[in-house]
């Protein structure tokens, strides 16, 4: 019998996202196809495809599938986003992994993605590009969740193809709907320290532009200094 695979904390959260009873995932960008494999094995999907731009990773993903027992049910396709599936042919499609410019590049590349598909999205980084993308593009967030790993916390979007009001820049770096969540005051912190410095860094700037760039910075700061103390209070912190 096959040994049963273990995912870490953040691949394993993204697993959690998909619906039980789907029946074609299809993950882009697999590298070791740790997903399709973790969750064919836990019969929560019943086929999946494994796809990504490089051979060597692919390469890796149909060792794994051969190791945990479930290369019958996993396709192997060697291709760019999501030019490897037909529209329609997978009703979940993960993409985690890339920074959030890139996701969105993948999507903006095959517009039939509005049209039907679960999409489970996890950006590394530039996550409020991904957020500031998504509803001026006709995609709604349906869920959005944090999860921890070695330290780093990451957020994993829901969507849909569908309307959605667009994103202000309190929800582009804060999230749309992490208000809940356990890990939203420290979301906050990262995002917090990480605006401040940019603020900081246009201090002595002359150019109009940039000092109302500045300008706007610190007014979204504020905004989440406010909603961070709302959330410490909720949560006695």
């Amino acid at each position: 019998m096959p040994e049963k695979l273990e995912l870490g904390p953040r691949l394993r959260a993204v697993a959690a996202q998909v619906p039980a009873h789907c029946k074609c995932l299809a993950d882009i960008g697999t590298d070791h196809g740790y997903i399709p494999v973790w969750l064919l094995q836990a019969g929560v999907i019943e086929q999946a495809i494994a796809a990504d731009v490089g051979a060597a990773p692919l390469d890796h993903a149909r060792r794994t599938a051969r190791q945990y027992g479930v290369s019958e049910r996993l396709s192997f396709r060697l291709g760019d986003g999501l030019a490897v599936l037909a529209p329609g042919e997978a009703d979940v499609i993960v993409i985690a992994g890339m920074g959030g410019d890139t996701i969105a590049e993948i999507l903006a590349a095959a517009p039939w993605s509005l049209d039907g598909p679960l999409l489970l999205l996890q950006p590394m980084s530039k996550a409020d590009s991904l957020r500031r993308w998504l509803p001026a593009n006709g995609y709604a967030v349906c869920r959005e969740e944090l999860v921890q790993d070695k330290g780093v916390l990451y957020p994993i979007l829901t969507v849909r193809g569908g309307e959605m009001a667009l994103a202000d820049e309190v929800q582009v770096q804060g999230g749309f709907l992490l208000a809940q969540d356990p890990l939203w005051g420290v979301y906050l912190n990262s995002r917090l320290l990480r605006l401040r410095r940019a603020a900081a860094g246009l201090a002595q700037a002359k150019d109009p532009a940039v000092a109302a760039r500045r300008e706007q910075l610190l007014q979204v700061i504020d905004a989440l200094e406010k909603k961070k103390g709302e959330w410490e209070r909720a949560n006695h912190t």
